[in-house]
């Protein structure tokens, strides 16, 4: 077995450190996720479930085997066994111990055994480790009681999950599946119950669990889930005269096509996603889904979209962040403008909910102005800037249909990274009850939680404060104060208030595109699969300077030599629909925005001769690479690259090639 780059290094430091009875945190500090050596797998998983010292819990096993349905376990233990190719001997002790294993686990557990839920395919890898009986039942109990959600049921709260994080990564690709009628427990059931046990091979199998027994996150298995599917959508959206069973089919099948190879970057990109989605709404579903005990309040089956917890709201904005892969906040308050200037978050960018319904034309043009400025938040790499849209409503039913009607209009329009924050302003009220001067123009006589209890304040108001909020109280104090000028200088030219500012007085630049982003994940494990040494890869782009032009226009320039569908794919695994252009000197791409229909910016224009090396993945060669630089003695110095999905990719590679030859025969 491979054992990576660092040779036996890391192995020798695993050894020492399992002597010395080391926890699952060293393990991981020590191995990093790697596959682990087959001689110390078997310690590695009793330390990561903590069962090293549990004890033989099967001496409490009576040896009767009288369950209700026992006959079915017995003939689901021989069937299995015998699939596995063992000597005769073998199969009937291996078979025997998986019936004793499943019987306890039953009656132990006062549970019914019931055929397919996925116990027996949970062993195998177990049983791989050839430890003893006692020992195969703990591990076995550990990673059902620790991993396997417990909501797998019928429209249990397992598969909305993870329907939920699709549309938030993946919005168009849930519509899709929607409109197909195909929802994840069509699909994934097998892998909850057997942590892809049943539809992985035992390699891929082993591979994953250690990764994942390492992290010691049980809801990493959503984030698996949610790769395997975003990874296949091309091909699923290309199935739209396909029937729903194929869809079902062609998803459920997935993981069968994973290689033990791919795990390390399936993985990586499965840890990526998770840090790209906010982390309330797992925690706050963490108790419900594994332990069983309802602790939330969040109806996980009627969310409108991901719920975003107050907490991490405030401790979003407190926070001053340069990580690119952090979620980033731009909060957007639905509320009437009323109650808007009654007190709101001076991060805040307001989008009157009322409107939506009664003049359309300034809400067109305020959604324009809200994409305009959160771009330009971000491209000023702005502390109020981020990707993730959170929406904010006032917490009340009256106002917060409208709200939601707002939140619907974007998903509608497939934008990515859309929340909601859990409560509304109500909650946001309650969490800073103590400290309400951090909302800016806050006036107790007109906002909606205040003005019931003014001027005398009721003391249950002055009580109410939610647990760690105090924990931010500095920290915000300052950021509120830092962000609000900053927040309103950029922001408020933006901002179309019909009750107080005419629309003719709002100006918008000509050039204020909104290019539509289809940040869809590249077919690929790998997100960044070149290492070469590459100084400021990606910059912030600078879209004030962007040409808009008009594609069919654009293509019938003299100069264009060939023209080439494709999608940008950035190194955050962002993908936007792009066309590639070739002339006798230049490359050129254009990416494709909302608005007007046709329209395109240039936001690519490389020199031929700029291009030192084209680089493709065997695996997938529609994944191309342009890497630009110099040369550095007998090295390349690689100072950018641009990479492009481009489903002709062979010819779009031989065609750049033609022209770099062409001009180098030319210098000649």
């Amino acid at each position: 077995m491979a054992l990576g780059d660092e040779g036996n290094l890391w192995v020798t430091e695993l050894e020492n450190a399992l002597l010395e009875e080391c926890s699952a945190t060293e393990i991981y500090c020590i191995c990093k996720g790697k596959p682990l050596p087959e001689s110390l797998r078997p310690e590695v998983w009793q330390i990561c479930l903590d069962v090293r010292d549990k004890g033989n819990q099967l001496d409490h096993f009576n040896e009767v085997y009288d369950l209700p349905n026992q006959t079915v376990l017995r003939e689901d233990c021989q069937n299995f066994v015998s699939k596995l190719g063992n000597e005769e001997e073998d199969k009937i002790q291996v078979t025997s111990d998986l019936e004793s294993i499943l019987t306890f686990y039953c009656k132990s557990r006062n549970l019914s055994y019931c055929r397919n839920n996925g116990w027996i395919e949970l062993l195998l890898p177990i049983l791989t480790l050839k430890v003893s009986k006692s020992t195969t039942y703990n591990l076995f109990e550990a990673v059902r009681d620790t991993f396997i959600p417990q909501s797998c049921e019928k429209d249990g709260n397992s598969f909305h999950i993870l329907r939920l994080l699709l549309l938030y990564h993946d919005p168009e690709l849930c519509s899709f599946l929607d409109t197909k009628r195909v929802t994840p427990e069509d699909y994934c059931l097998t892998w909850f119950q057997s942590l892809f046990a049943a539809t992985c091979s035992l390699p891929v199998v082993i591979n994953m669990w250690d990764y994942y027994f390492q992290q010691s996150d049980p809801f990493f298995i959503f984030f698996l889930s949610l790769i395997m599917v975003v990874n296949a959508r091309d091909q699923i959206i290309s199935m739209k005269g396909k029937n729903r069973e194929d869809v079902i089919a062609t998803l459920a099948n997935m993981p069968c096509g994973l290689e033990a190879d791919d795990v390390a970057d399936f993985c990586s990109l499965a840890q990526y996603y998770a840090l790209k989605t906010p982390t309330s709404f797992r925690n706050d579903l963490m108790q419900t889904i594994y332990n069983g005990l309802n602790v939330t309040n969040v109806l996980v089956s009627q969310a409108l979209c991901l719920p975003v917890s107050v907490h991490e709201l405030v401790e979003n904005i407190s926070r001053d962040s340069t990580n690119i892969d952090s979620v980033r906040f731009f909060l957007v308050d639905c509320r009437p403008v009323e109650h808007y200037n009654a007190g709101h978050l001076p991060t805040a960018f307001h989008l009157d909910c009322n409107l939506m319904l009664q003049e359309p034309s300034a809400f067109a043009t305020a959604v324009r102005g809200l994409l305009s400025a959160q771009k330009q938040a971000i491209a000023h790499n702005s502390s109020a800037g981020g990707d993730h849209l959170c929406f904010l409503g006032s917490g009340r039913s009256e106002e917060d249909q409208y709200t939601h009607m707002i939140v619907s209009s974007f998903l509608q329009k497939h934008t990515q990274y859309v929340s909601l924050l859990t409560g509304g302003y109500i909650a946001l009220h309650e969490y800073l009850s103590e400290n309400l001067n951090y909302l800016q123009d806050h006036n107790p006589r007109h906002c909606i939680v205040c003005a019931p209890l003014h001027p005398v304040k009721a003391e249950s108001s002055s009580n109410v404060k939610t647990a760690h909020s105090g924990d931010f109280i500095g920290k915000l104090s300052a950021a509120m104060r830092s962000k609000s000028a900053e927040v309103t200088g950029k922001l408020i030219e933006y901002i179309v208030n019909p009750s107080s500012s005419p629309l003719q007085e709002r100006h918008v630049s000509s050039t204020d595109k909104i290019g539509k982003r289809y940040r869809d994940v590249a077919p690929v494990f790998s997100i960044d699969d070149d290492h070469d040494n590459v100084a400021s890869l990606e910059a912030i782009d600078d879209y004030d300077n962007h040409e808009v032009v008009n594609i069919q226009a654009y293509l019938k320039r003299p100069e264009i030599i060939q023209h080439f569908p494709c999608k940008e794919v950035r190194t955050n695994g962002s993908m936007f629909k792009s066309h590639l252009m070739i002339t006798d000197n230049e490359l050129v791409v254009l990416r494709e925005v909302f608005e007007p229909r046709g329209s395109a910016e240039v936001i690519v224009k490389r020199p031929l001769s700029a291009i030192v090396k084209i680089t493709a993945r065997k695996r997938h060669p529609e994944l191309i690479t342009f890497k630009y630089g110099v040369p550095d003695g007998e090295d390349l110095k690689i100072s950018d690259m641009d990479r492009f999905l481009i489903p002709n990719a062979d010819k779009a590679t031989k065609v750049v090639s033609e022209q770099i030859l062409k001009q180098l025969k030319a210098k000649e």
